[in-house]
């Protein structure tokens, strides 16, 4: 089930989200992903692209979801913004992912061997994220896996494979990388849907639960159409956002 047919077009930034509400299905309460994406145009501002309701698996999901703003025609994109969920990278093989750095920190400390360890582990972690460019953090990166191999091989071994995918938004300019290095903002977005969400506790199906998500999420693209530039995108360094 998905929420807004209506054409899409040039989009520099996309950032996509899941959340999980319950939903009665044969006399069970199961767990329902709400899928949300909103994305910042060429003017600046935010608009909520889609959002899919569905108790299918995780995987086929998400492709179903990101297929179906190829097919509405999203273009353009620069950069996808997410935690890590399986079946973006295969719909857009060719845009450039940036993993979430505030879920990427709280993940690390899964690796952590002792609790006095993860004061500094997640300082270690922060100078990676705030070097001045990639090649500064993909030098750190190695620097930080040859300090961890002995003493928590584990978290090296996790750094190694995890961390790179947290870097593709140094390539940004500088005035965008604070706001697209995490989905903090989509964040925001599920608090206000959880917020009005958990009244109902328990949906009878998924249509209603679409039914609610849908007009929470218009009410929240009204609110960006009519507010503040969330970034400007004139700057003399601001990406080129394709045709």
């Amino acid at each position: 089930m998905i929420w807004r047919n209506e054409p899409l077009g040039v989009t520099p930034y996309v950032v996509v989200d899941a959340r999980y509400e319950k939903v009665r299905l044969d006399g069970r309460v199961l767990d329902c992903a709400v899928l949300i994406a909103f994305g910042v145009e060429p003017s600046g501002k935010r608009r909520i692209l889609s959002v899919s309701v569905a108790l299918s698996e995780a995987e086929v999901h998400w492709r179903d979801f990101l297929n179906s703003l190829q097919q509405r025609g999203l273009r353009g994109v620069i950069l996808f913004v997410s935690d890590d969920h399986a079946g973006l990278k295969a719909v857009f093989p060719g845009v450039a992912w940036q993993r979430c750095q505030f879920h990427l920190q709280q993940n690390a400390q899964d690796y952590v061997p002792k609790l006095d360890q993860r004061a500094s582990v997640a300082a270690d972690i922060r100078g990676v994220f705030n070097s001045p460019t990639i090649e500064t953090a993909n030098q750190r990166i190695k620097e930080l896996i040859g300090a961890y191999e002995k003493s928590a091989p584990k978290l090296a071994l996790w750094m190694e494979e995890n961390l790179p995918e947290g870097l593709a938004v140094l390539n940004l300019p500088t005035t965008h990388q604070r706001r697209m290095r995490t989905s903090n903002a989509m964040e925001r977005v599920n608090m206000e849907l959880k917020r009005r969400t958990r009244v109902a506790r328990i949906f009878p199906n998924e249509a209603s639960l679409l039914r609610l998500t849908s007009a929470l999420l218009r009410e929240i693209d009204e609110d960006w159409e009519t507010g503040k530039i969330y970034l400007s995108m004139q700057s003399d360094n601001s990406p080129k956002t394709g045709k």
